[in-house]
């Protein structure tokens, strides 16, 4: 059956560049939405810049243009950087919108006719040099629980105490450093508390998470408080109709935003329809009658805003709530917390710009990510490993071995491929359980699946070896076969990561000659004769030096302030750290020219391999040599290797090396490797013949 879906992110600020911690959302949206598409599901994913506020025009007026002008320049910025990662809004739009004037006008109205507005005089910090009332981050002060200095008007960043601005000790404005003054407004509430009965028993209806349930129950615990709507000119943002002087708070018309993105893209002329039916209809997916499904993905830091004053609002004005929402946790960089007011963050540009393809990063994060509220860490060196291993290793190295064979022995024309291989027929039986993880927003258990999937695949062609195949006489039809049912388990495995990586899934499709994958074509395989294109290379290492470039060009950011006990600790760590490079190393050493008569190089059958706990790069390989000898050698192959697809292989190595003691233990030779920009350090696998023993001359 055909679901229809209207999915949305949480809408980004335009005062800033997208960053690292901006994408963990997006891209998790992106691979949803792309999932469903998949799926043959009417999906369609809307977003904004979230525009108003004082913020903005005071950054505006900072830098000597209007608001409009700066959030036009951003927009374009946001776009572009979305578009560079490959996340494929149906519309991305603007709160700053004749549509969002609209709709946040008529639902004020209806919730000031339906007797959920009310309005009262309140005392706050005004500014009498700019003339303006402030918001609480633009009144700083000194903390009243640690006397912490020049700390924010609602919360301390150094002990974690919330307050409220006329708690702070000496304030003074961080717009005109004024000492600001006390004074009464009016303004305007929704009421909040008259809801409680119903968002009770809405966010325990299995519309949140159950840890976002759990946590709203502590604001139901404490009485939920009527919400501040209005806010006092000057402001950028949308006059509250018949209430001069009166502005929205940015906070009622954000989160309309994503009304307003889909009756924009509802209005316009010929807009599509994600490949489905008619072009969609706006009270059809936001009328109170809806029986479409909607989503909104958002950062745990807002789901107060999301899980309580959103779905009161719609059930107040007459609309349909969510159908779920989904929270996702924060980003940390090498297990420090990114943090945009203090700049402790990477923009997307800049990864872009250092490291180049972003589905590396789009990989990384779906590995990681599991559904829950869970922070993920971006941990740096894993993040190379992961990729080159994954990716480059497992996934793309099956094509690679195996296409060349169909190109050059068989004119690129597929062979038979038996439907009764065990490695496909368990890839087609997968296909359910990962379509749930997925659904779930599971990923990284979906992508843990895919990627034992295809170890299965390296190891079929490990055993089959087509390389010794297309050696032997008589082996036409068998090598036609294993290259082409490599291929098709190849195809399969492109199918479950296009989500994730569909950029180089259309590379796939290129390659392979076949129209966009989708997931029903999952239950056929590549028919006999079809041709495919020459292979090329589809995805090439992670550099380590391009992380290192990054890095460098964020030096000031990826460098917070800790305190003496943070930095002891900090300081234990990267001896540990330096301690296990130097191990590490030492796989690396070289022997001088004048000795290299004296290497002696022997074939040895690869006995055993496995991973070393705690090793960025390192397998440990225990090597037959003959002769009833085994040699323990580790190698710094783990970027391009599982250790299972080894086992039982023949290789080079040095014999005659003295033994190392290392960290792990100890390291009796060297085996040869080799590497360039396609990828590596690869070993070397000796010709047929060969036997555990000899020498290599």
């Amino acid at each position: 059956m055909t679901r229809k879906i209207l999915v949305t992110s949480a809408l980004p600020y335009a005062n800033g560049s997208i960053h690292l911690g901006h994408l963990v959302e997006y891209i998790q949206t992106d691979i949803w939405v792309r999932f469903q598409k998949m799926r043959g599901h009417q999906v369609y994913y809307v977003c904004a810049d979230d525009t108003h506020g004082t913020p903005i025009m005071l950054r505006a007026e900072k830098e000597g243009i209007t608001p409009e002008d700066l959030i036009a320049r951003v927009h374009g910025e946001h776009s572009v950087d979305f578009r560079d990662f490959l996340v494929e809004f149906d519309n991305y739009y603007s709160t700053n919108s004749d549509e969002n004037r609209e709709l946040a006008s008529a639902i004020y109205c209806t919730l000031r006719d339906n007797a959920k507005i009310a309005t009262r005089t309140i005392e706050q910090y005004y500014d009498p040099v700019k003339n303006m009332f402030l918001p609480d981050r633009f009144i700083k002060g000194e903390c009243p629980r640690c006397h912490a200095k020049d700390q924010y008007g609602d919360s301390c960043e150094v002990c974690g105490a919330t307050y409220s601005p006329t708690e702070l000790i000496n304030p003074f404005s961080a717009v005109s450093g004024a000492a600001p003054e006390r004074r009464e407004t009016e303004h305007y509430f929704f009421k909040l508390s008259d809801c409680a009965d119903f968002l009770q028993a809405w966010t325990r209806s299995g519309h949140l998470q159950e840890e976002a349930a759990n946590k709203m129950n502590e604001w139901f615990g404490s009485g939920l408080s009527d919400w501040d709507i209005s806010r006092d000119a000057p402001y950028f943002g949308f006059e509250i109709p018949d209430a001069p002087g009166k502005y929205f708070y940015v906070w009622l018309d954000a989160p309309i935003g994503y009304m307003a993105s889909f009756k924009n893209y509802c209005d316009k002329s010929g807009a599509g329809d994600s490949g489905l039916g008619a072009k969609p209809n706006f009270e059809e997916y936001w009328g109170k009658e809806s029986t479409a499904e909607l989503y909104h993905f958002i950062g745990k830091d807002i789901l107060y805003f999301h899980a309580l004053f959103w779905p009161a609002v719609l059930e107040s004005s007459g609309f349909r709530t969510p159908t779920s929402i989904y929270a996702h946790g924060f980003l940390t960089v090498n297990g420090e917390k990114m943090s945009k007011s203090r700049g402790t963050f990477i923009t997307a540009r800049s990864y872009l710009e250092q490291v180049g393809n972003p589905e590396y990063l789009r990989y990384y994060y779906a590995a990681k990510l599991n559904g829950s509220m869970e922070d993920i860490d971006l941990n740096l060196e894993d993040f190379v490993a992961r990729v080159n291993s994954d990716l480059v290793g497992k996934y793309v190295n099956i094509a690679s071995r195996c296409a060349g064979f169909i190109a050059k022995r068989f004119d690129g024309k597929i062979g038979m491929i038996s439907e009764h291989n065990a490695v496909i027929m368990e890839m087609r039986a997968s296909s359910e359980e990962i379509a749930s993880h997925l659904e779930q927003r599971d990923y990284s258990r979906a992508l843990r699946n895919v990627m034992a999937l295809a170890d299965k695949a390296n190891v079929f062609v490990a055993g089959a070896a087509p390389w010794e195949m297309a050696k032997q006489a008589g082996q036409e039809d068998a090598l036609h076969r294993v290259c082409s049912e490599a291929l098709e388990m190849f195809r399969l495995l492109s199918i479950y990561l296009k989500p994730v990586l569909p950029g180089l899934a259309v590379a796939v499709e290129d390659f392979l000659n076949i129209a966009p994958l989708s997931w029903p074509d999952m239950s056929q395989s590549l028919p006999l004769g079809h041709v495919i294109k020459t292979y090329q290379h589809l995805m090439t290492r992670l550099e380590p030096t391009l992380i290192a470039a990054m890095v460098d060009a964020n030096r000031e950011s990826l460098q917070p302030a800790v305190h003496s006990e943070q930095r002891h600790a900090e300081h234990q760590q990267n001896e540990a750290k330096t301690e296990i490079a130097a191990a590490e190393k030492d796989w690396e050493a070289f022997i001088s020219i004048d000795d290299f008569a004296k290497v002696d190089l022997r074939i040895a059958r690869i006995a055993n391999a496995e991973h070393v706990e705690g090793a960025e790069k390192l397998l440990k390989l225990t090597l037959d040599i003959g002769e009833e000898q085994t040699r323990q050698v580790f190698a710094g192959i783990k970027s391009a290797y599982d250790p299972a697809t080894l086992i039982g292989r023949l290789t080079v190595m040095v014999a005659n090396l003295t033994p190392r003691k290392m960290k792990f233990g100890l390291s009796e030779g060297m085996v040869l490797a080799a590497s360039d920009d396609r990828g590596g350090p690869f070993i070397l696998f000796p010709d047929s013949g060969a036997a555990p023993g000899m020498r290599v001359k």
